[in-house]
């Protein structure tokens, strides 16, 4: 049901069984979920609706849905935080229906293993084929599209580029959730995870 990018560890991919129905039937995705321990433990849920565009009324629901599961469930022994964001402009690409989403956009690409002598790809997203995901990068000075296959992928994000934070206010404009200090804060917190 979840791949690595979803849910990387043991625990996340337990937490993911039990969420994934409770947010899918509130009507948002799980994008991504990491139980994250430190001083303090932490359970970073990023969500999204189907088209796009959550804001931070939907994360309060997701959150709220997502606690009083868990305080039935108690998978985590610990006391923690939970934090539920958006996924943020240069967001995590987890699902193999980001990867067409986002065609013609920049990405960087990691693979568990080399391919072709190389674990880290940066170039255009060039959409998907069977279970591959296509992009556009320089090779020798030459532009070239390789397939890396989507189970290889072991981080996958896009580049945030001026493109990108147009698109994305266009899709928010066009869904009619543009809402300027809802989106100041879903930023702050969406790419507060992503930079640790």
């Amino acid at each position: 049901m979840t791949n690595d990018l979803i849910a990387k560890a043991a625990i996340d991919r337990r937490l993911a069984e039990i969420l994934i129905p409770v947010i899918e039937d509130l009507g948002y995705e799980l994008v991504r979920i990491r139980l994250m321990s430190g001083k303090e433990t932490t359970l970073q849920i990023m969500a999204d609706k189907p088209e796009g565009g959550i804001e931070v009324d939907d994360c309060a629901l997701v959150s709220s849905a997502v606690s009083a599961t868990l305080d039935v469930e108690d998978p985590i022994l610990d006391t923690y935080t939970l934090e539920v964001s958006s996924p943020g402009i240069d967001r995590p690409l987890t699902r193999m229906k980001d990867f067409d989403m986002f065609e013609g956009y920049e990405a960087k690409l990691e693979t568990e293993e080399l391919v072709g002598g190389r674990r880290r790809f940066k170039g255009e997203l060039a959409g998907t084929e069977d279970d591959e995901v296509l992009i556009n990068i320089e090779d020798q000075g030459k532009e070239v599209t390789i397939g890396l296959k989507f189970d290889w992928l072991s981080d996958a994000k896009l580049v945030l580029t001026d493109d990108l934070i147009k698109e994305m206010l266009r899709q928010r404009k066009a869904a009619g959730t543009l809402n300027e200090d809802a989106f100041d804060e879903i930023e702050a917190e969406g790419s507060e995870g992503e930079n640790k």
